[in-house]
Parts: C-alpha cells; sequence; structure tokens
C-alpha cells in the first residue's frame, strides 16, 4: 500500500511537472529590470543624440528577441513607455537606427494595451 501511494505521488509530481512545461508561452513575462538591462547602452543617445552606441543596438536587437509573446511586447512596450516619458527625446529613433522593426512607436502617449 505504502509503495502504490508512493509511485501516486511520483506519477503526479511527472505529470504537473510536463504540465507546466507545456504551458503555452503566452504566459511568460518580460520585466522593466530585464527592458531597462537591454536599453541601457541606450539612454547617452536617448537623451543627446548623436552616434548610437552598437551595444545599443545589440541590446535592443536582444529585447526584441526576448518580447517574443503578445503579452511581453506589452510589456515591454509600457516598459519603454516609462523610460521614454523621462527626458529622453531621441528614444524614438533608436529601433529605426538600429535596424529593429517593434510593432510600436516609444512614445509615452503609446496604449501598450493595442500591441500583438
Amino acid at each position: 500500500m505504502a509503495r502504490n501511494t508512493a509511485t501516486l505521488a511520483i506519477l503526479s509530481i511527472v505529470v504537473a511537472t510536463l504540465l507546466l512545461a507545456s504551458a503555452p508561452r503566452e504566459a511568460q513575462a518580460i520585466t522593466c529590470g530585464q527592458v531597462a538591462s537591454y536599453v541601457s547602452p541606450c539612454i547617452p543617445y536617448a537623451q543627446k543624440g548623436g552616434a548610437i552606441p552598437p551595444r545599443c543596438c545589440s541590446g535592443v536587437r536582444g529585447l526584441n528577441g526576448a518580447a517574443s509573446t503578445t503579452l511581453a511586447r506589452q510589456q515591454a512596450c509600457s516598459c519603454l513607455k516609462s523610460l521614454a516619458s523621462g527626458s529622453l527625446p531621441y528614444a524614438t529613433s533608436i529601433p529605426s537606427k538600429c535596424g529593429v522593426s517593434i510593432p510600436y512607436r516609444i512614445s509615452p502617449s503609446t496604449d501598450c494595451t493595442k500591441v500583438r
């Protein structure tokens, strides 16, 4: 009896693990800390313009790749929107200068709930 209970418990853990592993990726989030980490090399350009740092573009490409679901893109948008609301007048031009296409404009007026 104890052996059957132990086997059933192990089987339950395995099934639960498999279910969690196969959960849709849509539920995965991206944090503002992660977004800030990706785009921190862009801050000097976003503030003053000039030459865009190569590390900025690699960060933008990395963020674009990491935000691979609708939820993650919406969260990244919200974080970037908050960053852009400060004194970063050149932030909107960063994606195009880096040759990265994102589905929204980096602007305090962007409605991130409409990003897909």
